[in-house]
């Protein structure tokens, strides 16, 4: 019996919101190296209805412009710009209800983190390198303008988890849980 969403294939795009959408764009394209695809908006809901019934915000709630950027030439950016009356400001830690980070693959770690570093970006302390069935990765986080937390990646001589022979350990599922 197959278990999960019938027909997935996999990750289509990752959408969040910022403060300012011309700031998000630069970092996106200038800094990140993404590619801008396309724009829509404004969109204002003047029913009261579909805003809250497709998008769990507050019907007032108004999408200035939502942009498109494709990264790496894999994942999809969905950036939207909105305004809405009691919207929380705040960037959410990794730690909050919703916190969150992406995750972008580089080859050469080190080179990114120079690179970044010379664009002013904030890196959040030194590279980490991993152990256990992520052993032959390291990564570090850093930070966008808006506070966004991402994060680099490299492993570029595979995980343990990947190597042939390796075991998985038994999911919490499989125990009935």
């Amino acid at each position: 019996m197959p278990v999960g969403i019938p027909g997935l294939t996999g990750f289509d795009h990752f959408g969040f919101t910022v403060p300012d959408l011309d700031e998000a764009h630069s970092f996106l394209v200038d800094v990140i190296g993404c590619e801008y695809l396309y724009t829509l908006g404004p969109f204002q809901d003047d029913t009261g209805g579909w805003m809250a019934e497709h998008l769990n915000v507050d019907p007032r709630t108004v999408m200035r412009e939502l942009r498109f950027y494709a990264c790496g030439g894999r994942a999809i950016f969905e950036v939207f710009q909105y305004e809405a009356k009691e919207q929380n400001r705040a960037f959410p830690l990794n730690s909050d209800i919703g916190g969150h980070h992406v995750a972008l693959y580089v080859e050469d770690l080190d080179t990114a983190i120079t690179y970044l570093e010379s664009k002013g970006v904030k890196i959040l302390g030194e590279p980490t390198v991993s152990k256990g069935p992520s052993l032959g990765q390291r990564w570090v986080y850093f930070v966008s303008p808006w506070g966004m937390h991402f994060e680099l990646v490299s492993y570029p001589t595979g995980k343990a988890f990947f190597s042939p022979g390796y075991i998985r350990p038994e999911s919490p599922n499989a125990l009935g849980k």
